[in-house]
């Protein structure tokens, strides 16, 4: 019997198990109802004569994605079927996906059908006669294309996201920002601890945290148009990339999720001080006033990104996000005394700018250390 968050196979009466798969493919889903019964059916054709299953990691999409695929693995015991409750991310559910398999050989692959399933075999034939760990599907190399799957703006921005990659991190694939891949899962499991279970990227985060030790292969692709639903991806994933991008690059000292809390905090500098001589300049406010009005703005859009983006994977909705934002509030209140006092501790009268600066730095340091923390704990708790 299906149970929620472990993984599933079902198969009718009487049928047998199927051979050990030699591939797992992982299908990471959410909203995906309409487009998963047609690749299963792709999968099945191209990959005729290969031991393989796939695992569909569902985070648990409204749209019945999850029931879906459990209908397929009823008629199909190659299918497996994990839904993620009050858990979410592509990231995630791909090294979940991946986790789970006993496969030699793991793929990830988007179920838009915006991936070209018929690339499978070349990925293994790669793999298994031992001149690689990692097959990628490149747009970029040469046969390969952006296609028409994605805008302009898109291919810009993934275009801009790729040379960031190689110029931080020394990422040499010419398509870092690639969903399409095949790895051995003996790699997995080395490189596993090591992941972000947060954002969209997870080949940049297996590559950067290889650090180099991994034979890798490109092989072209071009980007298919989506058949049924919308993309997930939005504009507030290029902060949750850098946030990926600077973790890496300081080598994983400090998670991305704080990196992302921190970048929100910066642009929140941004609102404030735009909230503030808007409100001197324009509504004649006094400073006092002003500035406590555009510290409120401040807290205010804090709260909506690190909602979006931050912890977008515990994203609080309706009266959830209401009371999340007063817990917030009353967090960010706290962040402020923290900060004060710790600059006062280390401030000294008739000390020198360097000092001074160093006094406020301690306190910035520890508000913001103190509303990660907290807001982590009241805010956005784990269910």
């Amino acid at each position: 019997m299906p149970v929620d968050g472990v993984s599933q196979t079902s198969e009718p009466d009487g049928a047998a198990r199927p051979a050990t798969a030699r591939l797992s493919v992982v299908l990471p889903t959410f909203n995906e109802r309409d487009n998963l019964p047609v690749l299963i059916d792709r999968l099945d054709t191209v990959l005729a004569g290969i031991a393989w299953e796939a695992i569909v990691v569902d985070d648990n999409s409204p749209d019945g994605t999850a029931e879906a695929a459990r209908a397929i693995a009823a008629r199909d015991p190659r299918v497996r079927v994990i839904r993620r409750v009050g858990r979410r991310g592509l990231s995630g559910a791909c090294i979940e996906g991946m986790l789970a398999s006993s496969a030699d050989y793991v793929a990830v692959m988007d179920a838009d059908l915006q991936h070209d399933e018929t690339l499978l075999p070349k990925m293994l034939a790669a793999l298994s006669n031992g001149a690689a760990d990692l097959a990628v599907a490149s747009r970029h190399v040469e046969g390969g294309d952006v296609g028409s799957g994605l805008s302009s703006v898109r291919a810009s921005g993934s275009g801009l996201a790729n040379r960031l990659a190689r110029l931080l991190l020394g990422v040499t694939l010419s398509d870092p920002m690639s969903g399409f891949f095949m790895i051995r899962r003996s790699e997995v499991e080395r490189l596993a601890p090591g992941l972000s279970s947060q954002g969209f990227k997870i080949l940049l985060d297996i590559v950067a945290t290889a650090r180099g030790s991994l034979r890798i292969v490109e092989l072209p692709f071009v980007f298919r148009e989506r058949l049924h639903g919308q993309s997930k991806l939005d504009t507030l994933v290029a902060l949750d990339f850098l946030g990926l991008l600077l973790s890496k690059f300081v080598g994983d000292v400090v998670s991305v999720r704080f990196l992302m809390f921190m970048m929100v905090g910066a642009s929140g500098v941004i609102v404030h001080m735009a909230a503030l001589f808007a409100l001197i300049e324009l509504e004649g406010m006094s400073f006092q006033l002003a500035q406590t009005a555009a510290t409120f703005v401040a807290m205010t859009t804090n709260f909506w990104l690190n909602n979006r983006l931050t912890y977008r994977d515990r994203r609080l909705r309706g009266l959830a996000a209401l009371r999340g934002l007063l817990t917030f509030y009353l967090v960010c209140g706290f962040g402020v005394i923290a900060n004060v006092g710790v600059a006062s501790l280390v401030y000294q009268e008739d000390a020198g700018r360097i000092l001074i600066g160093l006094a406020g730095a301690a306190g910035a340091v520890m508000g913001a250390v103190w509303n990660y923390a907290a807001s982590s704990v009241l805010t956005w708790r784990k269910a």
